[in-house]
């Protein structure tokens, strides 16, 4: 029996979501095709029915995963304009919640090791997701439309990345924790 296309849409849809927390769970080379697919409720051949590829799917997942991030960003501003709407982002960000939810959050916290090596298109799709949240941060800062203001957004994201990453690396949770504090310290005098 043929799928209809709205429930094709709805199985890749599924896929993507799964394949977005699977990547961020155990990395984007440890997430097997099988498993995956298997946690979608389908089998592998039928992978190939909704992707060309592995690369394909990991750079719809990460293109998830930022839409994603995104959202949860500008919801956490919620109406503080300004420097206000700035640090409740990065309060956010770089947080125990983010640094403890490995299935959630931002896919460079999580994968930006492997998507650095990924193909030329993921990493172009991560490369647009990071514009895109330097973005949601430099429309937060003093003349957000100037260089200084997205200087400011790249360095605080690249701060707030390396924080929740290290954060998680870390074994001793009051140091974890250390981490976290530190560079919101940090941001919060931007």
């Amino acid at each position: 029996m043929k799928k209809s296309k709205v429930e094709t849409v709805e199985t890749r849809r599924r896929i993507i979501d799964v394949a977005a927390r699977e990547f961020r769970l155990n990395g984007i080379h440890a997430t097997g095709l099988n498993d995956l697919m298997s946690k979608a409720g389908l089998t592998r051949g039928g992978f190939y029915r909704h992707f060309e590829s592995k690369d394909q799917l990991i750079a719809e997942a990460c293109a998830e995963g930022v839409t994603r991030i995104v959202a949860s960003l500008e919801n956490a501003a919620g109406e503080k304009e300004g420097k206000d709407g700035f640090r409740a982002i990065a309060d956010h960000y770089v947080s125990t919640f983010h640094r403890d939810t490995s299935t959630g959050g931002c896919p460079f916290a999580a994968m930006g090791s492997e998507l650095a090596r990924a193909d030329e298109s993921t990493r172009a799709v991560a490369s647009e997701g990071f514009d895109e949240l330097i973005e949601v941060l430099a429309k937060r800062l003093d003349d957000p439309q100037s260089e200084a203001a997205r200087a400011e957004a790249a360095f605080a994201l690249a701060a707030m990345i390396g924080a929740v990453t290290m954060s998680r690396i870390i074994v001793d949770r009051d140091a974890s924790m250390r981490i976290l504090q530190l560079v919101k310290e940090h941001l919060n005098t931007l």
